[in-house]
């Protein structure tokens, strides 16, 4: 059992460290971690206010997950820990994701939340307390290469977590480990069963933890009173065409909810401008865009050059490209690539790093 953390030596000189939020993936990796026979602990960061957070579904790291996550260490007989870290959520994450929208941009916060609170703050306490790797229930693999560890895709498509964790840098590679990557998620549930942890029921977190039902606008102008100021929406030339009531409620590539009548064909966001709040409509073809540029790159291998699939979308399939310099260059028109967004690039299943879209160059001019 102790391969599945590619840790060497006498089990019981060995100690697990486990993030844990509450959920059954990362409490199934808490009873893989103790079945080794390594001293094991789980960590759990609080991300919310308890008041507000208990009854929230589909949170994580708040309230009754909380309770999940030490009820399930009680069970496997580990500590548990818990650390409040709800102020730098709300200034890294929360916070981040308003101004984004302000800036008429695509937040994913999904991983500025790997990047800042979960893996910066979880790497640190879990050196604090002397642990030979951190352990999460995220469904990536860690491979050794030829030069050390890789990141790889999950071997189950459907559950695949890795466009999420392209930030993840070369040292924190070499302390983490993801022992669910192998595994379907059928099997991980029944694992939680047979452990006997109350989880093992328990739904998924839904994609953006703090966005209850999906509501992004709900949580931008609780954020950001100033958020919902209208503007016109405008046609590539500029022209007036009806009124929207804030950038807050659009995304590039959306087509509902522009409520503008009477138009020979159907019109789509292009882009959104805040300088002027306006919304900047177009035919799908003005949606096409031949290259992004790439801000804050994180490589995990040399990329200059080379054709890779490029994945810019949490939900889309990689496409052909090549990185040169600063930009991804699409082998085809790619469509609905918005700044703010994230670009994960591949080769196979091997996660070559990425970084996040700046700005897009058409593909028709």
């Amino acid at each position: 059992m102790l391969d599945l953390f590619q840790l060497e030596g006498p089990a019981k000189a060995r100690r697990i460290v486990v993030a844990m939020s509450g959920g059954v993936d990362s409490s199934v990796v808490a009873g893989l971690a103790a079945q080794t026979g390594a001293e094991t602990i789980g960590i759990t960061l609080q991300l919310y206010d308890h008041g507000e957070a208990v009854k929230r579904a589909g949170s994580c790291c708040a309230g009754q997950d909380i309770r999940d996550a030490r009820a399930v260490c009680d069970r496997l007989g580990i500590a548990h820990y818990v650390f409040d870290h709800e102020s730098a959520f709300r200034e890294s994450v929360i916070d981040a994701f308003a101004d984004e929208y302000l800036r008429g941009r695509t937040p994913i916060p999904c991983v500025r939340c790997n990047m800042g609170v979960k893996f910066t703050d979880l790497f640190r306490l879990a050196k604090e307390l002397g642990a030979d790797c951190l352990a999460t229930g995220h469904y990536v693999r860690r491979m050794m290469g030829a030069d050390g560890p890789e990141l790889h895709r999950a071997l189950d498509p459907a559950r695949d977590q890795s466009y999420f964790l392209f930030a993840t840098t070369q040292s924190q590679l070499d302390y983490l480990r993801f022992p669910l990557g192998g595994l379907p998620k059928p099997q991980v549930r029944e694992m939680a069963q047979q452990m006997g942890l109350v989880v093992a029921l328990k739904p998924d977190s839904q994609d953006i933890c703090f966005v209850p039902q999906g509501d992004y606008a709900s949580v931008v102008r609780k954020v950001r009173p100033e958020a919902e100021c209208d503007g016109p929406i405008v046609d590539q030339q500029g022209r007036e065409l009806g009124r929207h009531k804030g950038l807050i409620h659009y995304t590039v590539g959306q087509r509902r909810g522009l409520e503008i009548g009477g138009l020979a064909e159907p019109l789509y966001v292009i882009r959104l401008e805040p300088d002027t709040q306006s919304v900047v409509v177009g035919p799908r073809t003005a949606l096409a865009v031949s290259a992004a540029r790439i801000a804050e790159p994180n490589w995990l291998a040399d990329v200059e050059g080379r054709a890779v699939m490029a994945k810019v979308r949490s939900l889309s399939k990689p496409v052909p490209a090549r990185m040169q310099g600063e930009w991804l260059h699409f082998e085809a028109p790619e469509y609905g690539v918005a700044p703010g967004q994230a670009a994960a690039l591949y080769d196979g299943d091997r996660v070559l790093g990425g970084g996040w879209i700046e700005e897009t160059a058409s593909a028709f001019g």
